[in-house]
């Protein structure tokens, strides 16, 4: 092989990883936006719903069981609020029961899909039965509220797209005037309540409109917590006020 043609086959190699990359992360937000779709449906029709269970055979093949409310208490069972079952008095679900089951299908189809990271299987039911939450209706909201759970004071976060699809990396909990530094605090949260966040703002990434609503540019002299580079993957999220 020639040097030209080594060189060319190196840049059109590039090239393919650029684009296998933007793909992988088109479909990402392909899988978020379409499960968004289906939940703003279901709550329409049933305003407490907050999950949906069925049973998984691969990529292909799903069956859906019904729709659940939340969960009462840490002990209790949540409650079903819909089943896909013939011969029950008809319910409003009723009439978009295939179109849940396509649509869930679908948000669940690649196993990178960022909808897996709320699907977990039900541990007090036999064999194959899972559960996925909805998305929230505002996930700022949503991040809001799970911060300030920890730190009452939050008014924005440092949230890094590398890490994890997106974590929240530091708390900012007074704003300074002028050029005056930014303090960012190191993050105090739960594992569940990170667990939750990572998923949260790893959506906020993927999906093009709410990146553009909620992440901003850092404040000027930011150093990442952690000591690393920061990118145009590091970003400051404002909280909107606690309702």
């Amino acid at each position: 092989m020639t040097p030209a043609a080594h060189d060319q086959v190196a840049i059109l190699a590039e090239q393919r990883e650029e684009l296998e990359a933007e793909r992988l992360r088109i479909e990402k937000a392909y899988c978020l936006a379409v499960l968004d779709h289906i939940s703003a449906k279901i709550r329409a029709a049933c305003p407490e719903a907050v999950y949906v269970t069925f049973a998984y055979y691969g990529s292909r093949t799903l069956d859906l069981h019904g729709v659940l409310g939340e969960q009462p208490s840490p002990l209790g069972t949540c409650p079903e609020l819909w089943g896909n079952r013939e011969g029950e008095e008809e319910h409003p679900l009723d009439h978009i029961a295939d179109q849940i089951e396509s649509d869930v299908q679908t948000a669940l189809a690649p196993c990178s899909s960022p909808a897996w990271a709320s699907v977990r299987r039900i541990s007090a039911a036999d064999g194959n039965s899972w559960l996925l939450e909805l998305p929230p209706v505002d996930r700022a909201a949503r991040v809001a509220e799970l911060i300030r759970g920890h730190h009452p004071a939050a008014t924005a976060v440092v949230v890094d797209g590398r890490a994890g699809g997106g974590r929240v990396v530091g708390v900012i909990e007074e704003q300074a005037d002028g050029d005056a530094t930014v303090p960012v605090a190191r993050p105090r949260l739960s594992r569940a309540c990170d667990d939750a966040l990572t998923r949260l703002v790893a959506q906020v990434f993927l999906l093009p409109p709410l990146a553009d609503r909620h992440l901003m540019p850092v404040p000027r002299g930011f150093a990442h917590p952690h000591g690393s580079s920061v990118s145009d993957q590091v970003r400051l999220m404002p909280l909107p006020p606690t309702a």
